[in-house]
């Protein structure tokens, strides 16, 4: 690797995490995103950056379309009453979102152009807009437009039943027209993931996230009570058993599917960030902060239509491995996006199959043996939620957070899959 200047990663707050059309969806994307803003910029107790213009970027991103919200980025800052002459920009990778803004800014800051960054992402599913067809949409923007109430009623008229309809976003691949759900399904099928297996995962999911909460550990990476209706995330569950989870039937594949609303993540509102920091940037931001290295980082992409969609960071976590000269058993802290349990299994699958391996990574020595059991000791997505754009920022977060408290030298490797076949990943490092 070139030599470059070194990169840290801090931990930012976050909204809890809520079910859609619960707890947080009278919450629009912004009134989301300001109070999260607002409070890591100020740090505990106000010891922070207060807006000064010590900050020198701002990246955030939002999967959900806003037909009046272009830049996420500086509508978000500038709403938050925050220094108007921080540049700020928008990025989307749906569900690597936040954690793509986290890495450009990491590249940004490398090569010297700029020492602090506030990245994350948001998303409201409660506040998910529906559009007109186009037939209607186009007649109404002519009566619009028309010069006098004639004009526009008789552009009215034009109307006929069949534009009469809206147009209601799903979580389905353009490609190929199957929800995320639907693919994940064929995957679990391809890595022959038993049903079991899947239920098995999430109650564990469920069972770190409960403990994480008892224990504190999310205390310090949510904002300040009162905030928003609810102080914690309502989601995980202490009473979700194997038994109960075994009992739903599939969404997806209602005849021989595996995947359930209870080993999936749930459509979820929330909002998260992080810094990304260079030395001066460290010099900036309080010293309670903790803070690893963002040593490096990885895409791939595979084709959606004939590989399984959410396979990508089976390809990405290799080669970010074989580039640093490291094997499995070295890191010591896995922190994987939980899209499905089975999108889980059937990555750690791919992981272990040397065929895999040889011909998809195009990675011929063996790693080692996946550790399992060091897979998202505080929860993940099925337990926590997954707001599409904030999810990336909610890992980084978390594992900068964990990672932190462990021995100087400890790593850690940071995987989300996104739609249309990408995988993201990064390797952090505590120090």
């Amino acid at each position: 690797m070139p030599e470059t200047r070194p990169v840290y990663l801090l931990p930012g707050l976050r909204s809890p995490f809520a079910r859609i059309d619960r707890e947080l969806s009278r919450f629009d994307a912004l009134k989301l995103s300001i109070p999260v803003v607002q409070q890591t910029v100020a740090g505990p107790r106000g010891t922070g950056v207060d807006g000064s213009g010590e900050v020198d970027m701002v990246v955030w991103g939002a999967v959900v379309p806003n037909i009046g919200i272009s830049n996420w980025a500086r509508e978000v800052w500038l709403d938050a009453g925050l220094d108007p002459h921080v540049p700020a920009w928008t990025t989307v990778q749906q569900c690597a979102t936040s954690l793509a803004a986290a890495t450009q800014a990491a590249s940004t800051i490398r090569i010297g152009h700029g020492d602090l960054a506030l990245c994350g992402g948001v998303d409201s599913m409660s506040d998910t807009p529906i559009g007109l067809s186009k037939g209607l949409s186009r007649a109404l923007r002519r009566a619009g437009s028309a010069r006098g109430t004639g004009a526009a009623l008789r552009q009215l008229r034009k109307i006929r039943p069949k534009y009469v309809r809206l147009a209601i976003p799903a979580v389905k691949e353009r490609s190929t027209r199957k929800s995320m759900g639907e693919h994940c399904e064929e995957m679990a099928k391809r890595w022959s993931i038993p049903r079991e297996d899947q239920d098995r995962y999430a109650v564990d999911s469920h069972r770190k996230a409960v403990a994480g909460s008892s224990d504190g550990f999310f205390r310090s990476l949510l904002v300040s009570p009162g905030t928003f209706p609810v102080d914690a995330d309502p989601m995980p569950r202490s009473d979700t058993s194997f038994e109960a989870l075994s009992a739903l039937r599939p969404v997806f594949d209602r005849q021989s599917g595996t995947l359930t609303a209870g080993n999936s993540s749930p459509l979820t509102d929330g909002a998260a960030c992080c810094w990304v920091a260079g030395d001066a940037g460290l010099d900036r931001l309080p010293d309670s902060l903790p803070r690893v290295r963002l040593l490096d980082w990885e895409q791939a992409a595979i084709d959606p239509r004939t590989e399984g969609l959410l396979i990508a960071p089976a390809i990405a976590i290799p080669r970010l491995l074989v580039r640093n000269g490291l094997s499995y058993d070295q890191i010591d802290l896995w922190e994987i996006h939980e899209a499905f349990a089975a999108q889980v299994l059937c990555t750690i699958a791919a992981l272990e199959s040397p065929e895999w391996m040889k011909e998809r990574a195009q990675v011929t020595d063996g790693l080692g043996e996946f550790p399992r059991d060091r897979v998202n000791p505080n929860g993940g997505s099925i337990s926590i939620g997954h707001p599409f754009g904030a999810t990336g920022a909610r890992i980084l977060s978390q594992c900068a957070a964990e990672l932190a408290s462990r021995p100087a030298g400890t790593r850690a490797v940071v995987s989300v899959c996104a739609a249309g076949g990408l995988g993201h990943v990064a390797l952090l490092e505590a120090v």
